[in-house]
């Protein structure tokens, strides 16, 4: 019974609607973790799993990027790591019957929920042109399939190669070496969504675009800045390092438009405090800033900071360029605009303003509520500034902490997974492997459905990953999809992009991190790296879900044998049948890497070298941590509109949905709903449990609507509110995205509200 999908696509516009709680995790995070676990697995297989996650000699969770302590739990996992390792262990089976009997044309009227809900893909199959079946197909014939159109390509810029942030290291080393072989640096990746902004605003501003903390600098700090970030929905574990902080002393300030129950209040289920008792209270200060205002607030406390004489002069002097310059724009800053932008009270800005002062060791963090907006990488290098004022990069417990999702999206583009990559990098290919790999700039996300839109682009392949689900701007997204000539998915689940495809399609499917991957040399490990740039090794234990799965590694170096026949720059043979021989090359190409082989099997891994917070040296252009001065900008609401941000449900990762509740914001059983403020509700005329279209404005005069979604009333910040992807992601049009960072906008989009009746049905 545990193996038994949902039989139908349910009902998910019609949710019950509680009040929103003010705590995360306790019991019923125990409880419910246990339940979904036991759903998907059963009670031996869900106690021999989940006691292997995110522990030395286990595997990395395959949900979000947050790094493990050195001493760890038994259980070292939180809710959504259990639900994402259920979902891929899980004892359903999607096989070639499943396929005979739902043809795309079904599926793709069913809910990516439903899809998901159905199990492991269990055997390649291949869509050919006008049919509506997938069949299965050998992977030798799989592999000549994709070869072929690539070499019947007029340029190898034709194919766009994607890239999910699950990838281990070795795989998406050799997932690049495979492009640049081929010819293009078309390597768009899913930190082109999320997480582009803050590398382009690092890369600028310390010149290195990661964080600059590590777990022990949480712990050692003075105050934590929040801003941004939904951890208790989207980094569960990350509540537990705030909770250590927490008790050492430090300050927790959280700045979002919506309130957060588990910056709230933490009830660890890993000590008898949260399971039976009140738990940690983790917010000392909640500011509920309007949607955008972020580089406002940054820019406030930045002047009263300057013109209070207290910034770190001789850190400034010595280690940092263009102060004078900020400091004068600075003290121009217009309160009344401040104001406004972040609908705050001056005096609460004054309260921020206070524990700044006190605190000697200050970290930020953030995640998508700074990064996707227009003025996202202003936001940040804001931010930036904001720090360096007082000395609070490359100090223990200071720095910058944006907090990735992916469990390898930072590892990802470390190995080279980058359509504008770095000179160096490519030198250092080239006198690896003995060829000339190509120099001009490739397609980013919203660059390459463009192409596929405009005809330019003929092949996609991703390796895992949802993209139609995932990118901007759904129906034009959907029909550059059908666009392409051929569309191959590596996957471990059926999800939408399985069923938007091109004139023909593959689906590969692939071994997950629970699973033990055996080649020729023996038994394999990968590595991945997490937010904080520590490299560990990840072993599955669990028997593959089908005899006929391949790894993401083999899967790379058979289509490289198909396509390039017998490659004399590359073994790569040699390189699936032995990791440790990916790994060597590795070590010599990725600069940090150097006795990777050894370094990876110490227990727990190794850091990385991050040169600002090592030894407070920034290789910018000009060898110094840039001040920089960007003027202040945040969204305008017409009157009578709304400012949408998109978000995640507490039972969902990404693109993935686990369930259709979101427990902490009170929904049950829906996700087609629409959080707004009482009293704009009220002035537009929307009870509490109405039904009303969201109708997206441009100023180019266009519209998107997204149809029948229930009004919550909500306690957001008036003029705004919030509703989840990707059934939002209809309304942000393909070019509204950030500046530098093309990263699409899906934090502050214009909306009106229609009122409707109901709409029943999936």
């Amino acid at each position: 019974m545990a193996a038994k999908p949902p039989a139908g696509d349910p009902v998910q516009d019609a949710p019950d609607v509680t009040a929103p709680q003010h705590s995360a995790a306790g019991l019923p995070a125990v409880a419910h973790t246990l339940k979904m676990a036991q759903q998907q697995m059963g009670v031996r297989r869900t106690a021999l799993t989940l006691l292997k996650v995110n522990q030395k000699d286990g595997f990395d969770c395959p949900g979000c990027a947050w790094p493990e302590p050195e001493h760890r739990h038994k259980a070292e996992f939180c809710e959504n790591g259990a639900k994402a390792v259920a979902e891929e262990a899980t004892l359903r089976r999607v096989t070639p019957d499943f396929f005979a009997g739902h043809p795309v044309s079904d599926l793709a009227r069913r809910s990516g929920y439903w899809l998901g809900q159905q199990g492991r893909l269990t055997q390649p199959m291949y869509l050919a042109e006008g049919a509506d079946h997938y069949v299965p197909v050998p992977w030798e014939r799989a592999f000549d399939i994709v070869a072929e159109e690539l070499r019947a390509l007029t340029s190898p810029d034709q194919a766009v190669f994607y890239t999910s942030g699950r990838t281990s290291n070795e795989a998406a080393f050799l997932y690049q070496l495979f492009a640049r072989r081929l010819g293009t640096n078309n390597l768009p990746d899913c930190s082109n969504m999320c997480h582009e902004s803050s590398g382009s605003a690092l890369t600028e501003t310390i010149g290195v675009g990661k964080g600059s903390v590590l777990l022990e600098d949480l712990y050692r700090a003075d105050l934590i800045i929040v801003a941004g970030q939904n951890p208790g929905t989207n980094h569960p574990r990350m509540l537990s390092a705030l909770e250590k902080a927490k008790q050492r002393g430090a300050k927790i300030v959280t700045v979002n438009p919506l309130p957060e129950a588990g910056l709230e209040r933490f009830k660890n289920p890993q000590n008898a405090r949260g399971l039976a008792g009140p738990g940690t209270a983790l917010t000392d200060l909640f500011l509920q800033i309007r949607l955008g205002g972020d580089q406002a607030l940054f820019r406030a406390l930045n002047r009263l900071i300057v013109e209070a004489g207290a910034v770190d002069r001789p850190f400034i002097d010595e280690h940092t360029h263009g102060y004078e310059d900020f400091a004068a724009a600075a003290r121009t800053t217009d309160w009344d605009e401040v104001l406004r932008a972040t609908g705050l009270e001056r005096a609460e800005i004054d309260r921020l303003l206070a524990m700044v002062l006190d605190a000697k060791s200050v970290v930020v963090c953030w995640a998508m509520g700074l990064t996707q907006h227009k003025h996202a990488v202003p936001t940040i290098k804001e931010v930036v500034n904001f720090l360096l004022l007082r000395g609070n990069i490359g100090r223990p417990g200071a720095g910058v902490c944006p907090v990735r999702g992916h469990s390898n999206v930072q590892g990802d583009r470390t190995m080279g997974i980058f359509e504008r990559p770095a000179p160096a990098f490519l030198d250092a290919l080239e006198k690896e492997f003995g060829f000339a790999p190509p120099r001009e700039h490739g397609l980013d996300v919203v660059r390459a459905i463009r192409a596929l839109r405009d005809g330019t682009a003929k092949v996609f392949f991703a390796m895992g990953g949802n993209f139609v689900a995932a990118s901007p701007d759904t129906l034009v997204t959907e029909s550059a999809m059908r666009n392409a000539a051929l569309t191959v998915h590596v996957s471990t689940k059926l999800n939408r992009s399985h069923v938007i495809t091109g004139s023909r399609a593959l689906i590969l499917p692939t071994l997950g991190r629970t699973e033990k991957d055996i080649q020729a040399g023996g038994e394999q490990f990968v590595t991945v790296e997490d937010s904080m740039g520590m490299v560990h090794a990840s072993h599955g234990s669990l028997r593959p879900a089908s005899p006929h799965l391949l790894s993401e590694t083999a899967i790379v170096c058979r289509l490289a044998r198909a396509t390039f026949g017998h490659d004399t720059a590359v073994p790569w043979a040699a390189l699936e049948a032995d990791y440790d021989l990916v790994r060597d090359r590795i070590s010599r190409v990725v600069p940090g890497f150097d006795g990777f082989n050894t370094k990876v099997r110490h227990p727990g891994g190794f850091t990385l070298p991050h040169a600002p917070r090592d030894t407070r040296t920034f290789p910018t252009a000009n060898g110094k941590a840039n001040f920089t001065t960007s003027p202040v900008e945040y969204p305008a609401l017409p009157e009578g509109r709304l400012l949408l941000q998109t978000l995640r449900s507490h039972d969902q990762y990404n693109t993935t949905i686990y369930g259709l509740d979101d427990r902490y914001r009170g929904i049950k059983g829906g996700r087609r709903v629409v959080m707004v403020n009482p009293a704009d509700a009220d002035a537009l005329g929307l009870p509490d449990g109405s039904y009303a279209d969201l109708v997206g404005e441009w100023t180019d005069g266009t519209e998107r609507r997204a149809d029948g979604f229930r009004v919550v009333h909500y306690p957001t910040p008036r003029g705004c509110a919030a509703a989840y992807y990707p059934e939002t992601n209809v309304l942000v049009p393909l070019d509204h995205t950030a500046d530098t960072s093309n990263t699409p906008a899906s934090k502050s989009v214009v909306v009106r509200l229609e009122r409707t009746a109901p709409v029943h049905g999936s």
